[in-house]
Order: structure tokens, then C-alpha cells, then sequence
């Protein structure tokens, strides 16, 4: 088979669609506000820094399943923040950043053609693309349970959601879970958002009240990207069932999926600070109240977003309507058919832009208004 018979089962690369957006936008005499992507742009906290560099003379290999210090922080901030409880080494696995994991994760399940992958109806976009890289069907649900459980191999969650920022409830968690054990489906629960709550406050699937104090069936996703500001380091983990957990370990060490070392020590150290966390909330909260407020005030309506690094903003129109109007103004968003064709009329507007930016964006939305 060649490369280009496997790229075929991919859906076409979105972003592509938005360059000439991006160039109308970029045209704007005070410059392009880019709140496309959600990729963070203040700086990665100097205690993280201070801990790479430190480890910076690693000549030999890492190992895939990490120190003995990585998986004491990892363990350690699960049973902390998460609340879970009875969290050894063998609940949790380094990761090389979490769009890796879900890209390649229903290879390294062993799925393939026959099997099902089902995600949320509006959904980042590479929870398809890892069911079509393994020749699984993909499955789009509204509310999970109602799906037809023969055949489905594994069900994403994604709860804060990117790109709508809705946040699942701990009593819907709970249904959900025992639903998929009832029916032997296994679950990743992606809470890469988990710590940038607003108006709820996120659960995780690893919760007792969730989980009934068993991992069985359960993996949840985490990333550092957002909360610590690390995109570029590409450190995120998961913690759950070791018999799953175990078995990714296992094929992910012929794989040489190792997270670097510097990287690895960079995480001991961000999961052990928990002021860096809270001041980037502040810088995120401050950005989502004053560009929340704009964007009302020019018209538009905030669905959800009440968790994450997102503002899912209609005006009621087709999404690339929006893009162009606010590409007029020097402002880039994402349009939210990106998600699935249930975003059609929302754009996607992050937050992840500098101050300084933000006001600007703040600024243009007020003297167009109305």
C-alpha cells in the first residue's frame, strides 16, 4: 500500500481554507489578531525552564514509561487534583504530547476495518482521523448511550469540549461510564481543559463519584500545553486502567514513543507548582471576560464556553460569513464546521492571543458594533 492510499482515508487538512482569510485579515493597518488556533503566547514559567535546562546534559535514551520522579509527579497531581484514589506507577503513562496519543491510539488498540470509534458530534477533528488512520469507522454520537454498542471499541469523551466548551456534569459522567461497562466499551476521556473551568468546574472520569473507585475500562487524557504553557515541550500523560495502560506501554516501547528527558523533568516540575496555573487562569479569565463582552456587544451570541480556551460565538448566519466579516476587521477565528457540520453557524474564538492583541480585537468589535 502507498503513503498517498492512507492519507486518502483523511479528511482534507481544514486549515488550509483559511489562508486567504488570514491574508485579508493580516492586511488590517494595526496588523492580524490571530485567534484561530488555540496555541498559547505568554511565556513558559521559569521554574519549568529552570528544570530543563538543568537536565539538559541527557545523552542517553529516556524511557518510555518516564523516572521514577516523572511517574511520583504524575501519580501525585492525579490523586491531588483529579481526587482519584490508590494511583500507582502502573495507572499512568508519559505521552509525546496528547495529539500523538489520539491520532495513533485505535492503531496501537489493535482496531481496524469491522470496529467503530465514536466521538462527540462537534469534536477535534483527530479523534476521526485516528479511527480512519486504523480503517475504523468513525461514529458521531449526541449523547453516547444512545448509540448502538455492537461493534464500538472505543468512545471518546472530551469534556471541557473544544472546540464548544461544554463541560459534562459529574451525574452525566457517571451514566456514561456505566453504560459503557455494561456494554464492555472502553473509555478515553479527553480533559486536556480540565483545568481552565469558568462558570462549572470540570470533573474527571478518574473521579470516585464517577468511577465507583475502579479504573476498569476508564483512561482520561492530559496535556500541559494549556495549563503550564508548554505546546512546544509536548508533555501530556494518561492515568487510568493499567491493563490498558500496560499494554500501551508495551507496544509504545517498540515504537521508541519516549517523551525527551529534559522534557520529562520540565513536567516533574510543572505538576509540582501550582502558582503558575493560577496566574495563567487570571491572564485567560481577563482575555475571555473582556473579548466575551465585545463580541455580545457587536452582535453575536456565546453558546456553552463555559470551560476552556474558547468563545463558541454565532450570529446566526453560515460560519464562513462570520470568518469574512471578522477578517475585515484584521480578526481571525476558526470556523466552526471545522468541528463537524453541527458547528456550520458558530465560529471558534480563542482566547490564546497576547494582551495586548486581545485589545485590540476588543477595540475593532467596539467601533463596528452594531
Amino acid at each position: 500500500m502507498s503513503a498517498a492510499a492512507v492519507s486518502s482515508r483523511l479528511p482534507v487538512f481544514p486549515w488550509d481554507k483559511l489562508e486567504p482569510y488570514k491574508a485579508t485579515a493580516a492586511a488590517h493597518p494595526d496588523g492580524i489578531v490571530d485567534l484561530s488556533v488555540g496555541t498559547p503566547v505568554d511565556p513558559v514559567p521559569e521554574l519549568i525552564r529552570r528544570a530543563l535546562v538543568a537536565a539538559a546534559d541527557s545523552p542517553g535514551y529516556p524511557t518510555v514509561w518516564g523516572t521514577v520522579a516523572l511517574r511520583d509527579a504524575l501519580t501525585g497531581w492525579v490523586e491531588r487534583r483529579l481526587g482519584a484514589r490508590g494511583v500507582t506507577h502502573g495507572h499512568v503513562l508519559p505521552v509525546v504530547g496528547s495529539k500523538e496519543l489520539v491520532a495513533w491510539l485505535p492503531t496501537q488498540l489493535g482496531l481496524g476495518p469491522g470496529d467503530r470509534v465514536a466521538y462527540p458530534r462537534l469534536a477535534y477533528p483527530t479523534y476521526e482521523v485516528g479511527a480512519r488512520l486504523c480503517g475504523a469507522e468513525p461514529v458521531v454520537y449526541d449523547d453516547p448511550t444512545e448509540l448502538d454498542p455492537a461493534g464500538l471499541r472505543l468512545l471518546w469523551l472530551n469534556s471541557p469540549s473544544n472546540p464548544t466548551g461544554r463541560v459534562l456534569s459529574q451525574e452525566e459522567l457517571t451514566r456514561i461510564v456505566a453504560w459503557a461497562r455494561r456494554h464492555g466499551v472502553l473509555v478515553f476521556s479527553d480533559e486536556c481543559y480540565l483545568e481552565l473551568g469558568w462558570e462549572a468546574d470540570p470533573v474527571s472520569v478518574l473521579h470516585p463519584e464517577v468511577c465507583g473507585g475502579t479504573y476498569d475500562g476508564l483512561v482520561a487524557v492530559h496535556s500541559l500545553s494549556k495549563r503550564s504553557n508548554l505546546a512546544g515541550y509536548r508533555a501530556a500523560f494518561l492515568a487510568g486502567d493499567p491493563a490498558v495502560l500496560g499494554e500501551l506501554l508495551q507496544i509504545r516501547k517498540h515504537g521508541g514513543m519516549m517523551t525527551p528527558a529534559p522534557v520529562q523533568a520540565a513536567t516533574v516540575a510543572a505538576l509540582g507548582d501550582d502558582r503558575h496555573v493560577q496566574e495563567q487562569r487570571e491572564r485567560y479569565a481577563a482575555r475571555r471576560t473582556a473579548l466575551r463582552a465585545a463580541l455580545e456587544a457587536h452582535g453575536f451570541r456565546v453558546d456553552h464556553s463555559e470551560a476552556s480556551l474558547y468563545l463558541w460565538s454565532t450570529r446566526d448566519e453560515p460560519c464562513w460569513d462570520t470568518v469574512a466579516h471578522l477578517a475585515e476587521l484584521g480578526i481571525l477565528v476558526a470556523p466552526g464546521d471545522f468541528y463537524g457540520v453541527a458547528g456550520e453557524r458558530h465560529v471558534r474564538v480563542a482566547l490564546t492571543a497576547t494582551d495586548e492583541r486581545i485589545d485590540a480585537a476588543v477595540k475593532r468589535l467596539g467601533i463596528c458594533a452594531g
